[in-house]
């Protein structure tokens, strides 16, 4: 899922395809931050300690970050494609 690809090598269909693909991931995606969120909060009050808590939350950052990421380059690529047409 977050691998990294050249979105420009693929065709326009390709690109739909992966959009949809990536879109019917959204909850998926929110709900493992969410999650993630949870246990660090659990982790800050129950004795865990800093460290933990705070690589837990950047774990999480990144995540969704990443997800955030690939689904606006693939949308860059659709519209600037459609664009040409």
């Amino acid at each position: 899922m977050f691998e990294t690809t050249d979105y420009s090598k693929l065709t326009l269909e390709e690109l739909v395809s992966k959009e949809k693909k990536m879109k019917s991931y959204t909850i998926l995606v929110a709900f493992l931050c969410g999650a993630l969120m949870g246990v660090a909060a659990w982790a800050a009050t129950h004795q865990w300690g800093f460290f933990k808590t705070v690589m837990i939350m950047a774990f999480s950052f990144f995540i969704g970050n990443k997800y955030s990421q690939a689904l606006k380059d693939i949308k860059i690529e659709i519209s600037s494609r459609n664009k040409e047409n």
